[in-house]
């Protein structure tokens, strides 16, 4: 295997790592009551159906944040690109996968009005942990 289809796999990984992550604090915050705090209703079980999609997803992720590290001269700043990535979920989840996919309308309001800021949060918990975790597989190298 060579070194870029290499770092390919491991941005798969660590995307999907990331979303478990990102899966992990999203049901915390629901059952901690934090969502609640700032009006927003989400309240997400952790379930192996709600789990699975959303660590496939977010290994499909990882696949486009491989592409602005993916070659040798832009192998820095590996959390602050995960951060700039995460950014594209955010912005598919506000604007396609809410209005066209649930109930909850346009930039997911009907959750409540900062639904939009949660959603932005979770995401940078993604690209934190998915650019932490994919500069500790890769290494130096």
């Amino acid at each position: 295997m060579n070194r870029s289809s290499a770092l390919f796999a491991v941005c798969f990984t660590a995307g999907a790592l990331g979303a478990l992550v990102n899966s992990l604090a999203a049901h915390y915050a629901g059952s901690l009551g934090l969502f609640g705090l700032i009006g927003v209703k989400l309240h997400p079980p952790l379930a192996l159906a709600w789990l699975y999609p959303r660590l496939v997803w977010g290994g499909l992720w990882g696949l486009v944040y491989f592409f602005t590290i993916g070659r040798v001269r832009t192998r820095r700043h590996w959390v602050r690109k995960g951060l700039w990535v995460s950014l594209l979920p955010t912005a598919v989840q506000l604007t396609i996968v809410f209005p066209n996919f649930t109930s909850h309308g346009m930039f997911g309001l009907g959750l409540g009005t900062l639904t939009p800021l949660a959603v932005l949060l979770l995401n940078g918990i993604w690209g934190l942990f998915t650019g932490i975790f994919t500069r500790a597989f890769w290494g130096r190298g």
